[in-house]
């Protein structure tokens, strides 16, 4: 039986939760929460990488901004495809690929939650999923 993989095991879980949780962390000198997590010190305070701990972060927050890119010439995601700027709820501002290809339907405030999206297999047949952002309610 084939298993799903996250392409990047790093950054977010592959269970098939609905809405996966990123992989992030926090500070205990100073509370900073961040996303993707590092291990050479707060990026905020400086505490050294002592003070960091790993934290789950959900997979939901605010578009703060977005755009379409219509020409790609790069391997994996074809064009069209939207970046999305979400100010997550737990803290951290990240930038992400849409589920949305198009910017047609989004509006900067809309409430966005995390998805996971086929993305191939690898060369054992396991599923790969990426991580996506998506509108909240979106049809």
């Amino acid at each position: 039986m084939a298993a799903t993989i996250a392409v990047h095991p790093e950054l977010y879980a592959a269970d098939l939760n609905p809405e996966p949780v990123l992989k992030g962390a926090k500070c205990r000198a100073c509370g900073y929460v961040f996303f993707p997590p590092q291990s050479y010190g707060c990026e905020s305070c400086g505490a050294l990488p002592a003070e960091l701990e790993l934290l789950d972060l959900k997979g939901r927050g605010a578009l703060q901004s977005f755009a379409t890119v219509h020409m790609h010439h790069g391997k994996g995601i074809e064009a069209p495809f939207t970046i999305g700027v979400i100010a997550l709820d737990d803290g951290p501002i990240i930038r992400s690929v849409l589920a949305e290809r198009t910017d047609e339907a989004l509006h900067i405030g809309d409430r966005m939650h995390s998805a996971l999206v086929a993305a191939g297999a690898d060369d054992k047949g396991n599923n790969l999923v990426e991580l996506r952002f998506t509108r909240e309610n979106a049809k």
